[in-house]
């Protein structure tokens, strides 16, 4: 068994193609092909039905796939360990950011990394803190940053609290409140919102808020990416909260605060296990001890 052939299989098995998976890997079909069936085989065990229209896993290629894909990574990560050892730092870094990050400068540390290790290949996914989460419990990410209620914590990964701070209510120049400086939340009763998706950390930190003022309010709009949840308010189709570290980037828009607002504490968090030489790397270079 050889590691091409299981990545021959996994590329079949996400294409469900065999002429999709030979160009993905780079080589013939015929090649690709000739490697599953020695591999088939060798295993005693047929991996894919094939049909005239699809591919798709057999029952034992269900259970091969999984394993498959840990043998990568281990070799994976086997080799950035033995460039680390010898002084380059090299390999996947797969990162997950919620879209509000504020308490440091994302980019700008993706830059300075990328500058100092250019031979680690960066993901940058993003997405709401419960399935970052999840994907770095499961491995699929090596780190994520959260934005969470000031009363909830990480769980099932090893974290470390980077800033606090307060939501504040965004508004268009043309809305009734862009003159106000500070609000109490029951005069947002009646007015409509633009928030992140219902169940998610981030709306959790408003709707509590709200709850705890004895206020009920209307979520209009439901977005994940900032740049919608901004361009709404833009053009004054509701009003928003967002962290108050964050909010200088639209200096078009005005800013309300309110009287005991939303707390909120942002995270780095990576699994359980020891980083591997990228993702240590990262971190280091966050200060964060490990």
């Amino acid at each position: 068994m050889e590691l091409q052939q299981m990545r021959y299989v996994i590329a079949v098995a996400e294409t469900k193609n065999f002429t999709r998976a030979a160009q993905r890997c780079l080589v013939v079909q015929s090649a690709l092909s000739h490697q599953i069936a020695r591999l088939e085989k060798e295993l005693g065990a047929k991996l894919f039905e094939r049909t005239s229209r699809r591919v798709e896993l057999t029952p034992a290629g269900a259970a091969f796939l999984p394993a498959a894909r840990q043998a990568l990574e281990a070799a994976e990560r086997a080799r950035a360990e033995v460039s680390a050892a010898a002084g380059e730092i090299r390999g996947r870094l797969a990162i997950g950011a919620i879209p509000s990050v504020g308490a440091i400068d994302l980019l700008g540390t993706l830059r300075d990394f990328r500058t100092r290790h250019p031979r680690v290949q960066i993901s940058l996914q993003i997405g709401m803190s419960g399935h970052l989460a999840d994907d770095v419990r499961h491995g699929t990410l090596d780190i994520a940053f959260l934005g969470l209620p000031a009363d909830t914590e990480p769980s099932g990964v090893a974290a470390v609290e980077l800033g606090r701070g307060e939501l504040v209510a965004l508004v268009s120049p043309a809305h009734p409140l862009a003159g106000e400086r500070e609000v109490e939340p029951g005069r947002l009763g009646e007015e409509l919102f633009v928030d992140f998706p219902a169940g998610s950390a981030g709306r959790a930190q408003s709707d509590r808020a709200f709850t705890a003022a004895g206020v009920r309010r209307e979520v209009a709009f439901e977005v994940v990416a900032v740049d919608y949840f901004v361009e709404l308010i833009r053009q004054n189709l509701c009003i928003g909260l967002l962290p108050a570290s964050i909010v200088a980037a639209y200096p078009d828009l005005r800013i309300v605060t309110l009287r005991n607002p939303p707390q909120r504490v942002e995270y780095v968090v990576w699994g359980p296990r020891k980083p591997g030489p990228a993702a240590g790397a990262y971190l280091s270079a966050l200060g964060v001890a490990l």
